[in-house]
């Protein structure tokens, strides 16, 4: 026991002495990806060995997780995780799931955050939230409602707070569900601003409402939920970085060290703010907390809505 506790203390010391892997459980293009390749080219930098990034993903980012909480526990294996793997996925299949969020990571920083837009597509004849409540009532069920991950149980907290109904159609991930909105295949889905930005801008959907506190620079004329009448919205989607649990405390210090000296580097927040991510540097404890009562939100949201679970 002495020699294994000695082994990982000299460890810690002399960590990290090669290459740390920094798994994205999504395919490249995503929120988690961008975020993890923003980061990893400048935590070499402070690290001191090269951090790279490998997209493992399936089974909505339940694979790729799954690989780093079996992996080591010794700083070398990380994950950039996600609302959609840390809390989305253990609510809608935790008979399915392969790690428990709590139990098999520890937590070392958040990286960023990005609030939620619901956005239409053009043909939808809602100019504002208002209106678009008002549709909904008038056609309960006929709206179509594309999800992927996070999105879908955004979805549902609005229906319970404005007594809508819409039809779920769900794809493998934001992106599919996206493509699928700009196509006039579904009506309607909550996306992160992130990655809808690009779309309404180009006038290929239309924002009516963001999930923040305060409205944000890059739509400015996009009000939140709370300013179009609908109270108790406010929904983030986060990225962050953890370990295998048992990772020793001084890794995991040492890993929080570097990550928020990266995140306050302004060449990261320019490449946050680029695509409209904005930088949410934590403690481990904060992190902890945070998976916490985000875990305990979505699967009271999946409850109430009698969504079935695997």
């Amino acid at each position: 026991m002495f020699a294994a506790a000695f082994a990982l203390t000299a460890g810690a010391q002399t960590y990290p002495s090669k290459p740390v892997r920094l798994v994205v459980p999504f395919p490249p293009g995503g929120t988690v990806d961008i975020s993890a390749r923003a980061i990893a080219p400048a935590l070499s930098e402070v690290l001191g060995q090269n951090v790279i990034v490998d997209n493992r993903a399936g089974a909505a980012g339940m694979t790729g997780s799954a690989v780093v909480a079996k992996a080591a526990p010794d700083g070398y294996t990380l994950l950039m995780g996600s609302n959609s793997t840390l809390s989305v996925a253990p609510s809608l299949s935790p008979g399915v799931i392969q790690y428990n969020p709590q139990r098999d990571f520890a937590p070392i920083t958040m990286v960023n955050t990005t609030p939620f837009v619901l956005v239409v597509h053009p043909s939808v004849p809602a100019k504002s939230v208002k209106q678009f409540i008002a549709l909904a009532k008038s056609r309960p069920d006929r709206l179509t409602m594309g999800s992927g991950g996070v999105g879908h149980l955004v979805g549902e907290l609005f229906q319970s707070l404005t007594g809508t109904k819409f039809t779920n159609v769900p794809y493998q991930g934001a992106g599919p569900a996206g493509t699928a909105l700009m196509g006039g295949h579904v009506d309607l889905m909550f996306d992160q601003l992130s990655q809808s930005v690009g779309p309404v801008k180009a006038g290929r959907t239309r924002a009516l409402a963001v999930s923040s506190k305060a409205r944000v620079a890059a739509v400015p004329e996009v009000p939140t939920m709370s300013e179009a009448g609908v109270a108790n919205f406010e929904v983030t989607n986060i990225t962050g970085v953890l370990a295998p649990a048992g990772t020793p405390p001084d890794i995991i210090n040492r890993l929080n060290a570097a990550l928020l000296k990266v995140l306050a580097l302004p060449a990261t927040k320019e490449r946050f703010a680029a695509v409209v991510l904005e930088p949410a540097p934590s403690t481990p404890e904060q992190f902890s907390a945070y998976i916490k009562a985000d875990l305990a939100r979505w699967t009271k949201v999946v409850k109430d809505a009698g969504i079935p679970t695997q």
